[in-house]
């Protein structure tokens, strides 16, 4: 079987291309299937984690997630080729696959995923596309950790809990950003 070649680019300008043009892209990488899997699961996983209580860590409301799924979505503004692709890759998937929740949620694992993906874009990404990348998934988890606990008023905290700091913080060292 043949591995699914994805293209991936950063604009030249840093601006994101007109409607209905695509940018000129700069590298092209292909990504195996396994990797391309990887690529588009993470930022869900990242998202059941963030929102999943733990220790300090508060339980999080529907609001708390449906942040979350925000952030995922505004990957379809970057000004990256791969994050766009990633996000309608993520929304194209319909085949009624899903990563068991026991994997979903183990933070060792996570953060294992988090430094595989982030060997993956070292190898094979542009690195404004690896840089983007990586910084939309750590932003997923941060707009869920901002996000109020449960059992009050929704709202949104421009810094989070200590704990909610501490697992941002391991989950940006394992992507690369610290």
């Amino acid at each position: 079987m043949l591995a699914p070649e994805v293209p991936m680019s950063h604009s030249l300008a840093g601006e994101p291309p007109s409607a209905g043009r695509r940018a000129a892209p700069l590298t092209t990488a292909v990504y195996s299937a396994a990797e391309w899997d990887l690529l588009t699961t993470l930022p869900g996983r990242v998202l059941v984690a963030a929102a999943s209580p733990g220790p300090g860590r508060p339980p999080r409301d529907v609001a708390a997630g449906l942040a979350g799924l925000d952030a995922v979505a505004a990957g379809r503004a970057f000004d990256s080729d791969l994050v766009r692709a990633v996000v309608a890759a993520i929304y194209a998937r319909h085949d009624g696959t899903s990563t068991p929740v026991d994997r979903l949620t183990d933070l060792v694992d996570l953060l294992a995923a988090c430094r595989a993906a982030a060997r993956i874009l070292d190898r094979r990404a542009d690195p404004a596309d690896s840089a983007a990348y990586r910084q939309w998934v750590q932003s997923v988890a941060a707009r869920v950790c901002r996000a109020g606990p449960t059992g009050g008023p929704v709202t949104i905290s421009l810094s989070p809990a200590p704990a909610d700091q501490r697992f941002l913080d391991r989950l940006g060292g394992a992507l690369g950003l610290r």
